[in-house]
């Protein structure tokens, strides 16, 4: 029995270092083409990879895409062409962490410090005073709720009008235990939260956050901040939803989420639509959200 145990260790080390040492996947010509349409600013050092596109004559209204976890700006692709009819300016970033930014190790990965990117983001491109409608999913759900809590408590951003699409299950609901859904992703925002006075932004305890995972954790501890950011706006806030996430459950979390956020409008797609509405069906998706914008 020693023997075997020893073979496997002796074979499992020429074949970990095989792995660590394989080179990532080339990109696929769709990822090169994206890449090249993009640019990248620099925050503290790293480099956010972002793609900025001009689109509709006539109009001022701008949108910020914020992807989720654990994919990239690229999640927008199918209905990029779609907005930039509508809006005149498109912009998408990669998270740090994500896509072709920068991936620091060991890194304090923080939704505050991916907020405060999209604040640079805008400041770099001169919108920092500009209207931004924002749509988000997933991760970006709770980037959202971040900058809307910093609208709320100290008006740092323009009026946002966030869009949060197929938003997957938290472990805890609003009001309390139990497995129900809310805005946020697989993991929730949802548990006790901390405190805060306006303009503060908690800053993440690099000893515990090094993984991007960490933001799970966040979730649970700022729950009263971000859900709180959510129930306070008055920022339309819009869902488009669907019914196939196994995350959110459906009927529940539509049950749900109607009775936190009586106000929001929701859009609900073909029920075999899951978690990436916008890749699934980007006519539905696109509809669902100009629809809600073209309301104003």
């Amino acid at each position: 029995m020693k023997e075997w145990w020893l073979q496997g260790a002796l074979l499992a080390v020429p074949l970990l270092a095989v792995y660590l040492h394989i080179p990532p996947p080339q990109p696929s010509p769709a990822l090169r083409s994206w890449k090249s349409s993009g640019s990248f600013f620099t925050y503290k050092d790293l480099n956010v990879f972002y793609r900025d596109s001009s689109g509709a004559v006539g109009s001022s209204d701008v949108v910020v895409l914020l992807h989720g976890f654990p994919t990239s700006s690229y999640d927008w692709s199918k209905i990029w062409e779609g907005l930039t009819q509508r809006f005149h300016r498109v912009i998408a970033l990669d998270f740090l962490g994500f896509g072709f930014s920068d991936k620091p190790r060991p890194h304090g990965y923080s939704i505050f410090e991916q907020a405060t990117i999209v604040e640079g983001l805008l400041r770099h491109l001169g919108l920092r005073h500009q209207r931004i409608n924002l749509l988000s999913h997933d991760y970006g759900d709770t980037v959202a709720q971040e900058l809307l809590h910093r609208d709320f408590s100290r008006s740092l951003l323009p009026p946002l009008h966030p869009e949060v699409p197929c938003l997957p299950v938290g472990e805890q609901s609003p009001g309390g235990d139990g497995a129900a859904g809310f805005p946020g992703d697989a993991d929730p925002t949802w548990i006790s939260g901390s405190k805060f006075q306006a303009g503060q932004h908690p800053v993440p305890n690099t000893n515990l956050s090094c993984s991007i995972l960490q933001y799970i954790n966040q979730r649970k501890k700022h729950r009263e901040r971000w859900v709180g950011a959510l129930m306070s706006t008055s920022v339309p806030l819009h869902l488009i939803y669907g019914p196939l996430d196994p995350v959110n459950p459906h009927p529940e979390f539509l049950q749900l989420y109607k009775k936190v956020l009586p106000t929001s409008t929701v859009s609900v797609l073909d029920d075999h639509i899951s978690h990436y509405p916008q890749l699934e069906d980007p006519t539905g998706f696109l509809n669902a959200y100009l629809s809600f914008i073209n309301s104003f």
